[in-house]
């Protein structure tokens, strides 16, 4: 029969050995949920203790990941201090607050989504009024700009949604989405000037119509002649290094793409030069402005790599952020890496660089990781268990690739050195047991032996099975290649192990890329556990791609409900309508929990108070943990 898979005995689910073993799925252990119209959760980013390998604690573990950080530095609320924002995703712009001092700063996360403005796939804080306040622009899908007014205070600001940005003539600005502009008073005339780049690596300029306008006048479509061009050899492999042309004409093999960019004093002449970002540069351009006064810039002169940092060379498409972070009165530089023409899985990780300046001619490199959390590259999947039977809850982190060695993916085992009350968690273990990506793994007592055995979705090899040749306390995992589920026309396998039925052993459900749930009912015994294919899309449910499902009782009803997370923000929660013997799930359309783009989440009790808690992989490569608040 397709999709039959037979392995050893299990543990029955539900049964007292289960429960007191501790590795099984925390939907089976637990079943006390309040109705879902109750169903709340509070996200938190430092909850409790995890260390890394070194055991050096980390200052927000639960932040979730970065992978195309897009950061800006402004007083948002007047106290002297620069605070944070950055943009991860689309239409989502996070807050952090400088809780520390001008001189040394401390982040502390406040929001996912600030003041609940809709950004696209950019954004800028600017002063578009002149009144002292900070308004902000963003892209207004596709390609236009939105602009919202602080109505607020500097103290207290209130962001209102104005319109579409207008030129001089009363129509809509045009942008291309996929580049990031700037704004500046770039010749001290009182009027704001607007600076668009375009994916042909030239930029744009428009002026404000008058002081504290927000309608702006084109000047000029290629701005001092700058075109950023990256060479190619003949076989159309980028080489570089980037030039700055002021003629029109282009080499054969010029590469153009998507920008980002800032001004700021970089050399403390009082003007403002040019940080470039490009798709095709691996590093950070600076181009200089040669001008003798504010009131007449020049940048005629070739862009040189960011000086004092010319050894750093990313995936690409780098986001400028120079600013005096430290408030000692020189320029420090900040860059978010978006990833350009160069092998992205390198700044999968390491993508929020520091330099501070030290001296006058001297940058030094702080951290490639501004905001310190756990961040396993792209794409963790999560899984809580008991790997060392201590009774408390460990977590195991499936990961897309290893950003190191980029060869397969990998797992990396958090053991809670705390607990079951108060956790502390330290990553002591990464293991490479297959040569699969994307992995996905659920644990689960597959030969009834008391000890946890281990299934892995992956990308396109199926679900493999591992078992569990060492013990509960000391496991080692052994392949049975012949025992690998193998979904027809799956990808991006996420399994998970629940009893569904009651019947006193595990079955399977697994999400995949087309968004289907496949369902596996165990028609074996305890001992010899047999999954058969029930359903290819289970119930007909449509929750959306990349599904990843979780098995958790959300109305207390004594039956585990289903809880997806997908492709779109926000997860699905069915509940359970059937019977013990016959499941089934109906969407519960009121109730979506806050989880972000393709969340991989996970129930367990953390905290010891008899509630289960939320954590999520995300698509960033890193976790994000919500507390039961009722």
């Amino acid at each position: 029969m397709a999709g039959k898979y037979v392995a050893g005995g299990l543990q029955p689910a539900g049964s007292a050995g289960l429960k007191a073993c501790g590795y099984c799925l925390l939907a089976l252990c637990v079943s006390a949920f309040q109705p879902a119209a109750s169903f709340r959760f509070q996200r938190e980013v430092a909850p409790f203790p995890v260390l890394d390998e070194t055991g050096r604690p980390y200052a927000q573990p639960f932040l979730g990941g970065l992978d195309v950080p897009r950061p800006q530095f402004v007083d948002i609320d007047a106290d002297g201090d620069l605070d944070l924002f950055l943009q991860e995703y689309s239409n989502q712009l996070w807050f952090f607050e400088n809780t520390g001092s001008a001189r040394v700063p401390a982040y502390t996360w406040r929001t996912d989504r600030f003041q609940d403005v809709d950004i696209g796939e950019w954004y800028r804080f600017v002063d578009l009024d002149a009144d002292g306040d900070f308004d902000l622009v963003g892209e207004l899908p596709f390609s236009l700009i939105r602009h919202y007014r602080n109505v607020g205070s500097r103290t207290d600001p209130k962001l209102q949604y104005v319109g579409p940005l207008k030129d001089a003539e009363d129509k809509d600005i045009f942008i291309d989405r996929q580049n990031i502009p700037a704004f500046v008073d770039i010749d001290c005339d009182n009027r704001l000037d607007f600076f668009v780049g375009r994916v042909e690596g030239t930029i744009a300029r428009y002026e404000a119509e008058r002081p504290a306008g927000d309608r702006f006048e084109f000047i000029q479509e290629r701005f001092e002649n700058i075109e950023i061009v990256g060479r190619g050899t003949t076989s159309g492999v980028v080489s570089g290094p980037f030039v700055l042309e002021t003629t029109p004409e282009v080499v054969p093999s010029a590469f153009h793409g998507a920008n980002a960019f800032a001004f700021a004093d970089f050399d403390g002449d009082k003007d403002f030069d040019l940080f470039w970002g490009d798709f095709f540069e691996a590093g950070m351009l600076l181009i200089e402005n040669i001008g003798r006064t504010c009131s007449s810039p020049s940048f005629q002169v070739e862009p040189v790599q960011l000086p004092f940092a010319i050894d750093t060379l990313t995936s690409g498409y780098n986001s400028p952020a120079p600013v005096d972070l430290d408030g000692d009165g020189d320029l420090d530089v900040l860059m978010g890496v978006l990833g350009g023409a160069f092998n992205p899985i390198s700044t999968a990780s390491d993508n929020f660089y520091y330099w501070e300046r030290t001296a006058a001619e001297k940058l030094e490199l702080r951290t490639r990781r501004f905001l310190d959390g756990i961040d396993l590259g792209s794409e963790a999947q999560l899984a809580l268990v008991d790997l060392d039977a201590d009774g408390d809850l460990d977590l195991v982190v499936g990961t897309k690739l290893d950003s190191k060695a980029a060869d397969a993916g990998r797992l990396v085992v958090f053991l809670n050195e705390g607990t079951k009350a108060a956790p502390r968690f330290r990553l002591s273990n990464t293991l490479k047991l297959t040569d699969a990506i994307h992995l996905a793994p659920a644990f689960g007592d597959l030969d009834a032996d008391g000890d946890p055995d281990l299934l892995i979705g992956t990308w396109n090899q199926g679900i493999l099975f591992f078992r569990n040749t060492g013990s509960a306390r000391a496991p080692a995992w052994t392949a049975e290649p012949s025992a690998t589920i193998q979904p027809a026309r799956a990808s991006f396998a996420t399994p998970v192990l629940a009893d569904i039925d009651g019947d006193m052993d595990l079955d399977l459900f697994a999400g995949q890329a087309s968004g289907a749930i496949l369902f596996y009912r165990n028609t074996g015994s305890a001992k010899s556990p047999r999954f058969e294919l029930v359903s290819d899309r289970l119930d007909d449910l449509r929750p959306g791609r990349r599904t990843s499902p979780a098995l958790v009782d959300v109305d207390g009803d004594g039956r585990l409900d289903l809880v997806v997370g997908r492709e779109e923000p926000g997860a699905a929660v069915y509940r359970n309508a059937g019977s013990a013997a016959s499941p089934k799930f109906v969407e519960l359309k009121d109730v979506t929990l806050p989880l972000p783009t393709m969340a991989t989440p996970v129930f367990g009790d953390l905290d010891g108070d008899g509630r289960l808690d939320l954590l999520a992989g995300t698509y960033s490569g890193g976790i994000v943990f919500l507390r039961r608040r009722n």
